[in-house]
């Protein structure tokens, strides 16, 4: 049952995003360990997440999300992030 959860969860990431479900791991793989209270970790995620989706992230929207991760002790914030996306 667990895996049907999961298998279904990376299928509505899949359609939506147009990411494959075992690029996904393998950033999650990649960034397990990471610091992200260190501002070229996080540039290097933001850039691997957008060319991954093929959806070009501005300077400003990148420098924000940068800011945003590193003011918040290195914690994702998605609601932050996501308002940060939207003005784009």
């Amino acid at each position: 049952m667990d895996e049907f959860i999961h298998k279904e969860l990376f299928e509505k990431i899949e359609n939506k995003t147009k990411i494959k479900s075992e690029d996904i791991l393998a950033v999650a793989d990649s960034v397990k360990d990471a610091n992200f209270k260190d501002e070229e970790t996080i540039r290097y995620l933001v850039r691997q997440l957008s060319s991954l989706a093929n959806v070009p992230v501005s300077e400003g929207i990148e420098d924000s999300i940068v800011d945003s991760i590193i003011n918040h002790n290195g914690i994702l914030d998605f609601r932050h992030l996501g308002e940060i996306t939207d003005k784009k």
